[in-house]
């Protein structure tokens, strides 16, 4: 063999080499994770929450869970007063919170308990509503808090200043909106009436002594309006739309964490409060009209309709498809965790599934941000629906996607859906549901253990479009994935 026909074969044999190295590193893609079951929404007695902190790493380990998020309430206040001085002639009531028992003991006491328990992974975090407003007159009896309970879950601050700087009601003073709140008419208003009474002193007389009122009137009223605020909103103008919550999103990406809308249809939202009433009615349109949020509980103890095929989840994935939105929304499992057995509840009935490639802080928070997870819902006493595999290749290659991720395909692409349970068990119905950008594609009803190999038989040269499922069996265990997109080679 001469020296070229030697070169020739040597390239031939590197080539294939290589590819077959690539192709088996693609294959090995979906087992390369691990799945980590953590509990989003974990509340401990520094808030409205029952158990400490250390009674909580113990029952959840109890039952295979080293993952907890904690989400104490970062400010939680009602606060009503008096027109024209309803920030000096007022009521205020003020419930155990992350900002009330200093962000500096709360973060703390996380930090101690994982260094107790470094099997555990603890998160700190927050539930937020960072807004709310008056309707009705107490004098009346008919005086009613809006939207108090329209909550984000805040994943992944670490500093106490991130807390003390919420852009949130009530949340302390601040220099932020100085600026905006002296420009505003009433603090101009009360400014020039403060003028005009001081001016006013220079007479004697009647006019004087209506100075000397003016001056003092206007004063409180300065007081009153004082531009040190937490939030360039008050709870006396009514609703101000997304802005608000919008205002607390962009707050915690510049911070480095992540933000979900919690209970999007909680029916919980409505009743007496006291002598006063509540009216959070459900929020599910905030999906669409807030934008740059990781996502938002997909699974919690109510009864959801915003991931049923072509709701609002799906118009959210399909505007990012379009080039309309600048990330994806991820579904997640909320605990809405306070106490123990309270309404039935357990530690441990929603968790979140984490694909990971090791049992890290870091692993889970990236999992979390780029959408590696599905939510889950069942007994945290009984054998766990575990979702093996959900995975996408290309039809004329090896790699594969996995929920989160995203996969160019020349073909068809090929779906791999493999569903069992903890133990094993036989002859247990579930009906699976694949959607493909909000449609409805197929719905398998079997036994478990279920494996579903199947070529979708789409494509159309430049889209992108997404695939994900959910899945219930007769025992009421329920499974909602996040998406795997597919983008078609144009």
């Amino acid at each position: 063999m001469n020296n070229s026909k030697k070169f020739v074969f040597i390239l031939i044999v590197v080539f294939m080499g290589v590819t077959i190295k690539s192709y088996a590193q693609a294959d090995e893609n979906i087992h390369e994770y691990i799945q980590v079951p953590g509990l989003i929404d974990v509340r401990t007695d520094f808030s409205d929450g029952v158990h400490t902190l250390e009674y909580l790493i113990k029952l959840a380990k109890k039952r295979g869970i080293d993952v907890l998020f904690i989400n104490d309430h970062d400010r939680k206040v009602l606060e009503y007063g008096i027109r024209p001085f309803q920030n000096i002639i007022k009521k205020r009531v003020a419930e155990p919170s992350i900002n009330k028992g200093r962000p500096e003991n709360y973060l703390n006491m996380i930090d101690a308990a994982s260094k107790k328990y470094p099997d555990s992974i603890l998160i700190p975090g927050a539930e937020s509503a960072p807004f709310y407003y008056w309707r009705g007159s107490y004098f009346k009896k008919n005086l009613t808090v809006c939207d108090w309970e329209r909550h984000l879950l805040i994943v992944g601050l670490e500093e106490p200043k991130d807390y003390k700087e919420l852009p949130i009601l009530h949340n302390g003073y601040s220099t932020k909106y100085v600026l905006s709140s002296i420009i505003s008419v009433g603090f101009f208003l009360s400014f020039v009436l403060l003028i005009i009474g001081l001016y006013m002193l220079k007479w004697k007389g009647i006019i004087r002594y209506s100075g000397i009122t003016i001056s003092v009137f206007a004063l409180l009223l300065l007081i009153n309006n004082h531009p040190f605020k937490s939030s360039p909103y008050d709870q006396y103008h009514g609703p101000q739309e997304i802005s608000p919550y919008q205002l607390l999103i962009d707050y915690v990406n510049s911070r480095g964490g992540m933000v979900f809308w919690n209970h999007p249809e909680t029916k919980s939202g409505k009743g007496k409060l006291g002598p006063i009433f509540r009216d959070t009615p459900p929020y599910p349109q905030v999906l669409k009209e807030s934008k740059n949020y990781s996502g938002f509980a997909a699974l919690y103890g109510d009864y959801i309709t915003i991931t049923e095929p072509g709701n609002i989840w799906d118009k959210v994935l399909i505007e990012y498809c379009s080039g309309h939105r600048e990330n994806p929304v991820w579904g997640i499992s909320s605990a809405d965790f306070h106490r123990e057995g309270g309404a039935g509840d357990k530690l441990g009935n929603y968790p979140t599934f984490f694909l990971v490639k090791s049992k890290t802080k870091k692993d889970i928070l990236d999992a979390l941000k780029k959408g590696r997870m599905y939510a889950y819902r069942g007994d945290a006493d009984s054998p766990r629906m575990i979702l093996e595999d959900f995975s996408i290749s290309n039809s004329k290659s090896s790699q594969k996607a996995v929920m989160g991720e995203e996969i160019f395909s020349e073909g068809y692409p090929s779906i791999n859906i493999r569903i069992s349970t903890t133990d094993s068990e036989k002859g247990n119905s579930i009906t699976v549901r694949l959607i493909r950008s909000g449609n409805l594609l197929e719905t398998f009803s079997a036994e478990t253990p279920l494996s579903i190999n199947l070529e979708d038989d789409f494509f159309e040269p430049g889209k992108k479009v997404y695939y994900r499922l959910d899945a219930m069996d007769k025992k009421g265990r329920k499974l909602v994935s996040n998406p795997i997109f597919v983008q078609f080679q144009p």
